[in-house]
Order: structure tokens, then C-alpha cells, then sequence
């Protein structure tokens, strides 16, 4: 009997996994193999392009992924805009003059449309992108889990609420990654997206004015395109990385070390808290930061996907199927 009642609790644990883990499991890298089988061709001529128009882009498509999977999930809701009485997410204060990038996702839902019609997500295509443009700026590549169906709804206030704000303590930093089942691990890997990128001056004002565990040279050096007296060249954009700020490495955590993180949320991470230790090993370990922000992508981009017949297939990312 005892045997009998281990082999049931057994199959229950089993049970409880196997439904936890549903949603991932319908992700697959081979989503589209047979009803799309051009689509990463597609993605990444079109991020080429891109680039060679701007190649800040990348960074910025990185930013919009990011920026979808922590509201609802993977769904692709950041990208649709406010139409009528639908009020969307893009105006939520992280996103608002500063989440780009969306007439490139348009671009590459219409090269993809061409030939695959009402096959491929704006959710898959905004994850594809990130992939593509951490790669084209010299990141590692992976393989993107694809099945996510794009949603029908969107959240201003879970934008407001849920996004990390750049005067975030590490503390609270932690439990907003936490909420989405993302580790301390995983907040320190994928802040190292910004080792490519800019950010506007309102962003990290308080930081170079206020704070206290920043190299003094560092913040003079900001303050000459970030006047104190706000709103005052608030758009204004300064680098995350000042060497390479377009060329995907580990400097962000160098940066780190040597008290010059661009935000407050930046430079928390190495402040003598929990993650100094890790910012330790990506310094002197390139590789194990590229391992970890691998892991960590695929995970941030495995947060609540609609998967089957949940949501639908845009066929045009700004707006809801009529």
C-alpha cells in the first residue's frame, strides 16, 4: 500500500508540473517549420536593414520585448495603439517617447505577411527582433522558443505599475522581477541589455545629481546634456556605455565596478548587495554573461504566452482583428 501511495503522489506531482509547464511546452524553435519555414530569414533581413539605418535600433527593439513580457505577458499588447475607445499601453509613462522601434515590427509583420499570411504573431516577430538585434550588435544567438498568439487586450495601468522604474532600490528591483518568476540571476543577466542603448536625461537626473555611490567624474561628465532644473533636457539621450554603447559586451558590468552606471537601477546592482558577487564573474567572465542572458531571454520571453486558441493572429500589430 505504501508503495501504491507513492507511485499516486508521484503522478500528482507529475500532473501539477506538466500543467505548469504547458505554456512553455507549446513553445517550440520549430513553431513554424512547415507553415512558415521563411519566417527567420525574413526577421533577420529586415533587422539588417534596420540596423544599417540605425543601429540604435537594435538596442531598442531589445527594450520593446522586454517591455511587452513584463505587461500581460509575451502578447504582443505594447504594440497596439490607442484607437477609439481602446486604450493601449504606449502611453503608459515607461513606454511614452521612449519604448521605439514599432515602425520596424510593421515592417517585418509585412515582409512576413507576403508570404506567410495569418500565420506568424507580432508577439513571435517582437521576440524575434530582440534575438536578431542583440546578435546583429555582436550578442550571442539562441533559439527562440515561437507559438505565442498575440492578445486582444492591453494594460495602461499593469504599464504604469509592473515596468521597473530607473530609481528602483535593488530590493524592490527584485520583487518586481520576482512577481514575473524571474530570479535575482535573471535581473542581473538581462540588465546587461543595457550595455547597448541610450537613455533620456528625466531617466537618470536624480542619479547623477543625488546619488551617492557614483564616480564623481562620471556624473560631471553627464551633467553637461542633463541640466538639473527638470523638465529641462528631459529627452535628452546620453549612452549606457560610454566606450561601446552599440557593441553588445560585458562593459555594462565594468561600468558597474567603477561606479558609473547611467541609472540608479543600474548601479544597485553593485552597491554591496546581493548581486556585487555577479557582476564580479560577468567582469571577468564574458562568456558565463552571455550563457545567463541567454537563459534568462528565453525565460523573460516565456512569461504568460497565449498559446493555442487563446488570442489571435494580427494581421496588423497596431490593432485588434475587426
Amino acid at each position: 500500500m505504501a508503495s501504491s501511495s507513492s507511485c499516486r503522489a508521484w503522478h500528482c506531482l507529475l500532473a501539477l508540473f506538466l500543467l505548469s509547464s504547458s505554456a512553455y511546452s507549446q513553445l517550440s524553435p520549430s513553431f513554424y517549420a512547415k507553415s512558415c519555414p521563411t519566417l527567420q530569414l525574413i526577421v533577420r533581413a529586415t533587422m539588417i536593414k534596420a540596423l544599417l539605418a540605425e543601429r540604435r535600433m537594435g538596442a531598442s527593439l531589445l527594450r520593446l520585448h522586454f517591455h511587452d513580457c513584463f505587461v500581460q505577458g509575451c502578447d504582443g499588447s505594447i504594440l497596439l495603439d490607442d484607437v477609439g475607445s481602446f486604450v493601449g499601453e504606449k502611453t503608459a509613462f515607461p513606454n511614452v517617447d521612449s519604448v521605439r522601434g514599432y515602425e520596424v515590427i510593421d515592417e517585418i509583420k509585412k515582409n512576413v505577411e507576403l508570404l506567410c499570411p495569418g500565420i506568424v504573431s507580432c508577439a513571435d516577430i517582437a521576440a524575434l527582433a530582440a534575438r536578431d538585434g542583440t546578435f546583429l550588435l555582436g550578442g550571442p544567438s539562441w533559439s527562440v522558443p515561437l507559438g505565442r498568439r498575440d492578445s486582444t487586450t492591453a494594460s495602461l495601468t499593469e504599464a504604469n505599475s509592473d515596468l521597473p522604474a530607473p530609481s528602483l532600490s535593488l530590493n524592490l528591483l527584485i520583487k518586481a522581477f520576482d512577481k514575473k518568476q524571474l530570479s535575482p540571476q535573471d535581473l542581473t543577466a538581462l540588465s546587461g541589455a543595457h550595455t547597448i542603448g541610450f537613455s533620456q536625461c528625466l531617466n537618470f537626473r536624480d542619479h547623477i545629481y543625488n546619488g551617492t555611490n557614483i564616480d564623481p567624474a562620471f556624473a560631471t561628465l553627464r551633467k553637461r546634456t542633463c541640466p538639473a532644473q527638470a523638465p529641462n533636457g528631459d529627452k535628452n539621450l546620453a549612452p549606457f556605455d560610454v566606450q561601446t554603447q552599440l557593441l553588445f559586451d560585458n562593459a555594462y558590468y565594468r561600468n558597474l565596478v567603477a561606479k558609473r552606471g547611467l541609472l540608479n537601477s543600474d548601479q544597485v546592482l553593485f552597491n554591496g548587495g546581493s548581486q556585487d558577487a555577479l557582476v564580479r564573474q560577468y567582469v571577468a567572465n564574458p562568456a558565463l554573461f552571455a550563457s545567463d542572458f541567454v537563459t534568462a531571454m528565453i525565460k523573460m520571453g516565456n512569461i504568460n504566452p497565449l498559446t493555442g486558441t487563446a488570442g489571435q493572429i494580427r494581421r496588423n500589430c497596431r490593432v485588434v482583428n475587426s
